[in-house]
């Protein structure tokens, strides 16, 4: 039998605008993270993602619904469930003038932590991290990769059983990057920790999850293993179109979906970071097509024939960034 540390049943949230009428933030989800696993929660901005994790972890109280952690409720017993979690954000919440050991001894003794013990747990954080030999190096000293393992140290110096990171790898280099994901997946492995990850990077919660979660428009639209979600799109193979022109009727849409062979939907994803492309500033008509490279020389007539400019092609098989755009027509983006 799974054993749940997270529970979330009907958790909603509303807020008012200034004229007075609700924004229905969040609405009613039903949420498990099981003991041991590493989920991620996905969504477009706007989607409610950033409300729903603000009240599991304590710093929204919702407006219905309740949520627990380890079986205790955020709303009837707050102070035993944030016991329970650890949390590493995205910016960097460190004191740069001090030194890494003694930024990890100003915020156990947060945790309420002292004397050896806090010394041993403080040791055990620099070896995960990797960092025992800068440990009395000051913080302004390292490198965004060096601050983002101090950072997360921070964040497990306690022994939570839920650790919730967000976007960890921001702003750092590949080489950070990879050793960051590491320490993810060793969290998980080594430590017997669930993790609570977002991330803009679908390739990221691709590689690391053992559950993905999308939510959009306030409620929870997908949820399983990569494999599972990735079923949903078939074996379609997904045809990323980098265009000219901003401009894009709904009609050249409707004309690929009834006229191709193959194609079972056709969206613009306009511009901006992130999506298909880093280099998408022109915007990009992304189709889902069986036999996809059977349907891209009509597919590239029929947009040519528009008078759209086509400045790159991509042909990818199906994947967790195909099931996010399947389900929301948007791309991941900061």
């Amino acid at each position: 039998m799974m054993d749940t540390l997270v529970q979330a049943r009907g958790l909603a949230k509303t807020f008012k605008r200034e004229d007075g009428s609700p924004v229905h933030a969040v609405k009613g989800i039903d949420l498990d993270i099981q003991r041991g696993e590493i989920f991620s929660l996905l969504g477009p901005n706007g989607a409610g993602k950033t409300t729903t994790i603000s009240m599991i972890s304590g710093l929204l109280e919702p407006t219905a619904g309740d949520a627990t952690i380890g079986g205790h409720s955020i709303t009837k017993d707050a102070l035993a469930a944030k016991r329970l979690l650890g949390v590493v954000p995205q910016e960097i919440a460190l004191y740069p003038e001090l030194s890494a050991r003694r930024n990890l001894d100003f915020f156990g003794r947060m945790y309420g932590l002292g004397g050896a013990e806090l010394q041993k747990r403080i040791d055990e954080t620099l070896d995960f991290i990797d960092l025992k030999d800068r440990q009395n190096d000051k913080v302004e000293t390292f490198s965004g990769g060096m601050k983002r393992r101090v950072n997360i140290g921070v964040g497990l110096l306690h022994k939570p059983q839920l650790v919730y990171m967000d976007e960890p790898t921001v702003g750092v280099d590949p080489q950070s990057r990879r050793r960051i994901l590491d320490t993810v997946l060793r969290l998980r492995d080594e430590q017997a920790m669930t993790v609570l990850y977002t991330t803009h990077l679908m390739e990221e919660a691709q590689e690391l999850s053992n559950r993905v979660g999308i939510i959009d428009h306030g409620e929870i639209i997908a949820m399983g293993t990569v494999g599972d979600l990735v079923l949903q799109v078939g074996e379609q193979d997904r045809l990323v179109l980098d265009i000219g022109d901003q401009t894009l009727a709904d009609a050249l849409l409707r004309r690929l979906e009834g006229e191709v062979e193959g194609v079972t939907r056709a969206i613009f994803d306009p511009p901006g970071e992130g999506g298909e492309s880093a280099a998408n500033t022109r915007g990009q008509i992304i189709v889902y097509a069986r036999r996809g490279r059977r349907a891209l020389a009509p597919i590239i007539q029929m947009v040519t024939a528009t008078g759209l400019e086509i400045n790159a092609v991509q042909v990818k098989e199906p994947d967790l960034e195909a099931v996010f755009l399947h389900l929301t027509g948007r791309a991941l983006r900061d």
